[in-house]
């Protein structure tokens, strides 16, 4: 079956064609980074008016892309949750509009599951079960999966993500938005340890996590003395370190308490090659695998969404003929924990 997955959560319109068969067909995504970048954030409304814009020629491109008639869709698959309401609504519109025209199932996809399943779409994938580091704006989870379905939840950040405390550091920097990569590529011409920054809950005996006093503690070395370039590339460089230490040393752990030999990462930062480097060279010498998305596929992005509907509809984990006869009646869930799925 050929699966069409929607993804419009945020900023990112993604597009994807998932074919059960012969995997992933093609894929497009379309990044509103520019448009929002001169009010230092997403904002909902202009999102919301992008995607319905970016949509139709996106769908468009990938069933040209991948030689694909429209008619030769058998399900489409969109984020229902969570993310920004009227982003939502947009590709949920869109979608079941689409399947109802086509006659074909639409399919509700958790934007967390779409992102922890996304490493499976490697061409060596992991195997069940593993741990999962799910690290974006939004999200900081650590999550044991056993199969399809099945998520248990065992820490998470108590206030801001990783990916949100990389942003306003940034901005704390005059770095601007989007703010992870610009302090990552600052991070490299800097030298950690210069400033001493903490390393929140890294001692805490559990797998949660705290970002907000790191990024106070930025703003407060910021404010100290007037940060010459130099100061700003170091400072960079020990929050990076700072950062990624409690994340690397806490999946790990995780890893080690359930003896399981393999880690999943997932999520915008998992593309941070200095976590990346962590991971790689801690797992080593734990004897853990460590699994990443191709980076194209770490951002938001329609691939995940077609391929975590398609192992749902493979696992029996959805009652196709019901969701057929909901025919256009459907909601979003812009808060939704994973584990409710």
């Amino acid at each position: 079956m050929i699966v069409l997955g929607i993804e419009t959560s945020c900023d990112e319109t993604g597009v994807a064609l998932y074919d059960t068969a012969r995997g992933l067909l093609a894929h497009a995504i379309h990044s509103q980074v520019a448009m929002h970048e001169e009010y230092g954030g997403v904002v909902p409304e202009l999102a919301s008016r992008d995607h319905i814009k970016r949509l139709a020629p996106l769908l468009g491109h990938v069933l040209a892309e991948a030689g694909v008639a429209k008619e030769a869709i058998g399900a489409v698959a969109y984020t229902a949750g969570p993310g920004l309401a009227g982003a939502l609504l947009t590709g949920a519109s869109f979608a079941e509009g689409l399947a109802l025209s086509l006659g074909v199932p639409a399919l509700p996809v958790h934007h967390l599951e779409g992102h922890l399943l996304s490493p499976l779409l490697a061409d060596d994938p992991a195997q069940f079960p593993f741990i999962a580091l799910l690290v974006s704006g939004g999200h900081t989870q650590i999550m044991c999966v056993t199969q399809v379905g099945a998520y248990e939840l065992m820490g998470e950040s108590l206030d801001d993500a990783a990916g949100e405390a990389f942003d306003k550091s940034a901005q704390l920097l005059g770095l601007g938005y989007p703010g992870g990569p610009a302090l990552a590529k600052l991070a490299e011409a800097g030298v950690a340890g210069r400033f001493k920054l903490p390393r929140p809950m890294l001692a805490s005996g559990d797998f949660n996590f705290s970002f907000s006093g790191l990024k106070t503690a930025v703003l407060t070395a910021a404010r100290d003395r007037p940060l010459e370039d130099l100061d700003r590339a170091d400072l960079a460089a020990e929050f990076q370190e700072a950062a990624t230490e409690v994340l690397a040393t806490k999946a790990l752990a995780a890893c080690r308490q359930r003896r399981l030999s393999t880690l999943v990462v997932a999520g915008g930062v998992g593309a941070n090659r200095r976590l990346r480097q962590r991971l790689d060279e801690a797992g080593k010498r734990q004897g853990v695998r460590v699994c990443y998305p191709e980076t194209a596929l770490c951002t938001d992005n329609g691939a995940m969404i077609a391929f975590a509907a398609a192992l749902r509809l493979l696992a029996g984990g959805y009652d196709v003929a019901r969701e057929q006869q909901r025919a256009g009646g459907f909601a979003v869930r812009p808060r939704w924990p994973l584990q409710e799925i």
